[in-house]
């Protein structure tokens, strides 16, 4: 089984990826994860009986291997060197999951605990995460909400006793989650657990290598043409580094809403599967968080005929602009000229204005 470091050199050699002496910096502290998740020993099976139950019993799993928080800037490649992890480490029992993601899956969780009557709607949720579970990757940990910030902190710690290594990306540095949050006196505790069990380690690299290859380039081609595909493949792959994508699968009160497409932060729909379907503005808020940077294929001509589409394009547009997600399309024409004449089409013109501004080459720079 090859190290995350011959992983990083290896794609370098083949040119997927652009050699940074930072994300090189931080690659012998995931190369200790997965030594030690190698020789860690398997957890051992739960106990069980009149006896356990009486007395009760410690965790049945050995300590979990020291995890890994790995933060840094938008765009230094957190997700990319997370994905090398998961392709390096050997064991079958692991997952890799967006941290808005898993926390809407525990929100769900526990509501079926708590209508099942459990006192500790916690423990079962996480314990059913750890049965399946020895590596869990989460990208993009970023706490803004009260209801993940009250149990995040009992969430880990149940994770880590029961031998589950947890790795997570993030913009922030862990005294900075949940800065200035409600009750946030509560939550300290958790920033504790992640400095005593997880390796803090800053990718501090000066190049934003998602903005470097926008910059001065092309991110909206027209006409969405076959030449339009290729070079929208061309950026696809330098983008994710040639990494195959997966679903991403979101649940909104409820619903749940899927890109085809997803490596890390950056995603990839067709305009009908982000507009062709009854999605509304909490749909695409969603959307918009969870992702960086959104390649959208095929935006068509818009106008009375596909009116429905054209508005839900819009809001899509306003939630990308006001989270400042970059944007990569192929459209029948130029923004300015999507939307000719009809119902709709003054009030696009914000929508054009706001594609020309997501254009620039500074766009999405903090």
């Amino acid at each position: 089984m090859a190290t995350v470091s011959e992983l990083y050199e290896s794609r370098v050699r083949a040119g997927q990826l652009e050699p940074d002496p930072a994300q090189r910096g931080v690659l012998p502290a995931m190369d200790r994860v997965v030594r030690d998740l190698s020789s860690a020993p398997a957890a051992a099976p739960a106990k069980s009986g009149w006896l356990s139950r009486l007395i009760g019993s410690a965790p049945s799993a050995a300590p979990a291997p020291k995890g890994l928080y790995l933060w840094g800037g938008v765009g230094r490649g957190k997700s990319m060197l997370m994905d090398l992890i998961m392709d390096a480490a050997p064991m079958p029992q692991k997952r890799r999951v967006h941290f808005h993601e898993f926390m809407q899956e525990i929100q769900a969780g526990l509501n079926a605990a708590r209508q099942r009557g459990e006192q500790d709607a916690v423990r079962p949720v996480a314990k059913k995460v750890a049965a399946e579970t020895r590596l869990l990757c989460f990208d993009e940990m970023q706490i803004t909400d009260i209801a993940d910030a009250m149990i995040v902190g009992r969430l880990f710690q149940i994770l880590l006793e029961e031998g589950v290594t947890i790795v997570t990306t993030s913009n922030r540095v862990p005294e900075d989650l949940y800065k200035n949050g409600l009750n946030r006196q509560l939550f300290l505790p958790f920033i504790a657990l992640i400095r005593e069990r997880m390796e803090v380690v800053e990718l501090a690299s000066a190049t934003d290598h998602r903005q470097d290859r926008a910059e001065g380039g092309q991110v909206w081609f027209a006409p969405a043409d076959a030449m339009a595909t290729a070079q929208m493949n061309k950026l696809w792959r330098e983008e994710t580094g040639g990494v195959p994508p997966t679903p991403l699968v979101l649940e909104i009160k409820g619903r749940k809403v899927e890109i085809p497409q997803r490596v890390g932060r950056i995603a990839r729909a067709s305009f009908w599967d982000l507009c062709g379907k009854p999605l509304g503005p909490a749909d695409y808020l969603a959307v918009a968080e969870a992702v960086d940077l959104l390649f959208i294929d095929g935006v068509p001509r818009l106008s009375q005929s596909n009116y429905n589409e054209a508005k839900r394009f819009v809001t899509l547009i306003d939630a990308l602009y006001e989270a400042k997600v970059r944007l990569i399309a192929s459209g029948a024409d130029d923004p300015e000229r999507l939307y000719a004449e009809g119902e709709g089409a003054f009030e696009f013109e914000r929508t054009a204005s706001r594609l020309r501004e997501m254009r620039d080459a500074d766009w999405g720079k903090s």
